[in-house]
């Protein structure tokens, strides 16, 4: 595109417009509205006229509507459908030693220690239950075992339920997982 000295341009990347005070071949120099004189290449110029009918002109009005129309659609989120075999490989884990349950047993007896963690356990077996998770692994450690006999033996009370050691590969000899029936 050729200019002429006076023509209004606008600068494409920048916000500059002016007035064309030279125009040599594809250099156009340009005096801005602040006074200075700027050397662009004819390219990176836009003849302004009245009303910027040369602007909108560049427009297509049709597929402003069809833009507007895209933006505002409401677009379905989609999920990742889970496979049963992948929930399953997932289970609460509940950690019922002592030192993860209380900031120091100081002042607490065994038995006391033995109520808090049975009742730990009993709290997180209910809201599993309520939560109709399919698996419940209760991490009780080695010990001397009264706290798996414990454990066992309030698991025998419940309907819907089996339990037996956990993956021993994952947490050894001192895990039991709980599984809930479900229909």
């Amino acid at each position: 595109m050729s200019y002429s000295k006076g023509d209004m341009v606008s600068v494409l990347d920048e916000d500059i417009t002016g007035t064309v005070v030279s125009a040599k071949a594809n250099k156009v120099t340009v005096e801005t509205e602040d006074g200075f004189l700027l050397d662009f290449d004819a390219s990176e110029l836009v003849r302004i006229t009245h009303g910027n009918a040369m602007l909108d002109n560049s427009i297509d009005t049709k597929n402003i509507a069809a833009i507007v129309a895209e933006k505002e659609s409401v677009k379905r989120k989609t999920t990742k459908r889970v496979k049963p075999k992948e929930r399953a490989q997932h289970a609460l884990e509940v950690d019922l030693h002592i030192n993860k349950l209380v900031p120091s047993t100081k002042g607490m007896s065994n038995y006391d220690m033995l109520n808090l963690q049975l009742e730990t356990a009993k709290h997180k077996l209910e809201f599993a239950m309520a939560k109709r998770l399919q698996r419940l692994v209760f991490i009780h450690g080695v010990g001397e075992g009264v706290l798996k006999l414990e454990l066992e033996t309030l698991l025998r009370r419940y309907d819907g339920i089996k339990f037996y050691e956990a993956n021993y590969q994952k947490y050894g000899l001192g895990a039991t997982e709980v599984y809930f029936l479900q229909n």
